[in-house]
């Protein structure tokens, strides 16, 4: 390598990035929840950006204006303390047109019946393979954090946040990006919750981006638990400039193995 590449590499590894804004397949606060052993569940995300970045991140990228994504998630309980996952088939229709991206595995470790403690917590890794419109990343990864507590009458009361860590195996530390998530919610009744969720995007993990270059986008959010499905609706507003205006969500979530399931295996 010449000494003019050289100090062009080192000049841009340390530019930092501006936030990513591709269509999002998941946009999801996780609360340490899991399926039981032996048992199967399946989340259909639904995502669609009305009013959003319109440049795309690099040449060729998608662009979230008008764009919807959707992939099917399936997951699979193991033991009571972990829970394996797949994400496919992932699609997304943008104004150039249907597009098909990889796929994602998932691990998920969390203290066991989290859903019965105050205190709950939990991590989960992913690993990503993408097409080229989406990541200029073949290979990418997630490390997110799970930490929770609930209180109040009845613990309708809960705060969760997941200080997200995303890996694109590129530069070391460099390839580090600070991406997190929070949800505070309350408990109407046993079946409906509403909730405040934020979702940020602060850049590279060793030198955050300016204020006006991050993205921030808060989200009002209603689940309906019930079987044999139950169903997540939000709306999310961006309050920065790197941020979607208006985005829409909807998922999908069902036991399939349950004993209500749509499709029962045993």
């Amino acid at each position: 390598m010449s000494i003019r590449s050289f100090v062009t590499a080192v000049a841009l590894a340390l530019v930092p990035l501006p936030a990513l804004a591709t269509p999002t397949d998941e946009i999801q606060v996780y609360t340490g929840e899991i399926m039981a052993p032996g048992e199967v569940g399946l989340t259909w995300h639904n995502n669609y950006t009305a009013s959003g970045i319109k440049t795309p991140d690099f040449p060729g990228a998608l662009v979230n204006n008008h764009a919807y994504s959707s992939v099917t998630e399936w997951a699979l309980g193991v033991t009571d303390w972990f829970e394996a996952g797949l994400y496919l088939p992932l699609f997304a229709n943008t104004s150039q047109g249907w597009t098909y991206n990889g796929f994602k595995l998932r691990a998920l470790f969390v203290q066991p019946h989290n859903e019965d403690k105050d205190f709950y917590y939990g991590v989960n890794f992913e690993f990503s393979w993408n097409e080229k419109v989406w990541d200029t990343q073949v290979n990418t990864g997630e490390i997110r954090p799970i930490i929770g507590y609930r209180w109040g009458e009845d613990k309708r009361w809960s705060f969760t946040l997941n200080p997200i860590i995303d890996n694109t195996y590129k530069g070391g530390i460099a390839g580090l990006e600070f991406v997190p998530s929070a949800r505070l919610d309350y408990a109407i009744n046993k079946s409906w919750t509403v909730a405040l969720e934020e979702y940020s995007d602060f850049g590279q993990l060793r030198k955050f981006l300016p204020g006006s270059q991050q993205s921030h986008q808060l989200w009002a959010v209603a689940d309906y638990s019930g079987d044999p499905i139950s169903v997540e609706f939000g709306a999310g507003f961006g309050l920065t400039p790197a941020a979607d205006d208006f985005a829409l969500k909807l998922m999908l979530i069902s036991d399939l193995t349950g004993e209500h399931s749509l499709f029962r295996w045993h």
